[in-house]
């Protein structure tokens, strides 16, 4: 069978034991590197990638992706739905109504921003239809006081469905005992989870109840948009402020929850340039395990030019031999990375709850995800083996440069 001559010699001495072990050692460590790189990186993208997944999906699932808001009620907030749902990049509109408040159920509070919302909109613009655990949105009926919240907050507030918890709004009433706050009991008639932050500061009441409990006519305070395109919520919700009659407010996902984007795309890119240089470093270690091998090669590669071969075959058996090593440990890292990368979430929730460990209560979703993209896998693949080719090319030509006579004359 055929076999170019440098592809077979290279494939020899990658295989041979050398009598030098610290060159094999250097060889082996050079190649351990890659792997630990390549599986490390495809890792650590791959749980930057989640977070971002979860970011845009759950958190921006819950909260407005960009609103229009008027000082006056929108009494004829229908008509208007209409009008903005034929805007470019508009996929969904429904009402909306919000008001703070402190909830109290067995001695317990918490704060809670209450939405008021007409359920057969809010399912248009909202994921939260999905995630209901108990109860149905569609439970919300106006002047029956029902209240959704988030599984986080009822656990915290010892809390099920059906129980009754009492809101306290931020708004003194004069009576003749003095002046006390306003406050409304509900009736917990659905129960989310998320699996966010907004688990255990959100709450969902009927539109029309939210009016009564603000004292305004029956309405809404603004619209809340689904858009195409997350990324174009600014502009649109702009457009479509300027495109509705009246003195219209726009705002959009960007002033709530920019910064944590803004911070989980740093994070990606600095931990990737980090994690870049450790493969860069491990691709570099192929240089110097092939300048020692050329070294230790001296009189092989002279007796190779006595016999015929010319300097470009001495590269090419070189670079096959650096090749072959930048080609396993790429691959292995491929390999090990893709695995930790799709069983790291189950991983780092076995050891926080075996542990009793709270590894992620500081952050706005209470697990690790991971989200492995292919694109990403072939990125760190392809620039790994590049780089493991071009550390080749000095040794290999260093290689090709040596004088038999030179070489063989204390042989």
């Amino acid at each position: 069978m055929f076999k170019p001559i440098s592809l077979y010699i290279g494939l020899r001495y990658t295989r041979a034991r050398r009598s030098n072990h610290f060159i094999s050692f250097i060889a082996l460590v050079s190649m351990i590197g890659l792997t630990l790189g390549v599986a490390v990186l495809i890792t650590v993208l791959s749980v930057m990638n989640g977070f971002d997944r979860e970011l845009k999906n759950r958190v921006l699932g819950m909260v407005p992706q960009a609103t229009v808001s008027s000082n006056e009620i929108l009494t004829d907030w229908p008509d208007l739905a209409k009008q903005v749902d034929q805007q470019p990049h508009v996929v969904g509109v429904a009402p909306f109504t919000q008001l703070q408040g402190m909830l109290t159920a067995q001695g317990r509070v918490s704060g809670l921003l209450v939405n008021g919302i007409e359920p057969s909109y809010e399912k248009k613009v909202s994921i939260i239809q999905n995630h209901m655990v108990r109860g149905s949105i569609d439970s919300l009926k106006a002047g029956e006081f029902g209240i959704v919240l988030g599984q986080a907050l009822t656990d915290g507030l010892g809390l099920e469905l059906n129980d009754y918890v009492t809101l306290v709004l931020p708004e003194a009433t004069p009576s003749p005992a003095g002046v006390v706050p306003r406050f409304k009991r509900f009736k917990i008639v659905g129960i989310f989870s998320i699996g966010a932050d907004v688990d255990s500061t959100i709450g969902y009441i009927a539109l029309n109840d939210a009016a009564t409990l603000l004292r305004l006519p029956a309405g809404a305070q603004g619209l809340r948009l689904k858009l195409d395109d997350i990324f174009a919520a600014p502009q649109v919700s702009r457009d479509v402020a300027r495109s509705l009659p009246g003195a219209y407010y726009p705002s959009d996902w960007t002033y709530t929850h920019g910064n944590l984007f803004s911070a989980i795309q740093m994070e990606k890119a600095m931990v990737s340039l980090l994690l870049f240089l450790i493969v860069l470093v491990a691709a570099f270690n192929i240089v110097s395990s092939l300048v020692m091998v050329v070294t230790d090669k001296k009189a092989d590669i002279a007796i190779l030019r006595t016999l015929g071969a010319s300097p470009s075959t001495i590269t090419r058996i070189f670079m096959v031999q650096g090749t072959v090593i930048g080609v396993v440990g790429t691959l292995a890292g491929a390999v090990l990375g893709v695995i930790f990368a799709s069983s790291i979430s189950n991983i780092i929730d076995w050891l926080n709850h075996a542990l009793g460990l709270h590894l992620f209560d500081a952050y706005f979703i209470n697990y690790l995800p991971s989200y492995l993209r292919w694109q990403d896998v072939l990125l760190i693949v392809s620039v790994s083996l590049v780089l493991s080719f071009v550390a080749t090319i000095y040794p290999a030509l260093r290689a090709a440069k040596i004088q038999p006579a030179e070489a063989l004359r204390y042989e």
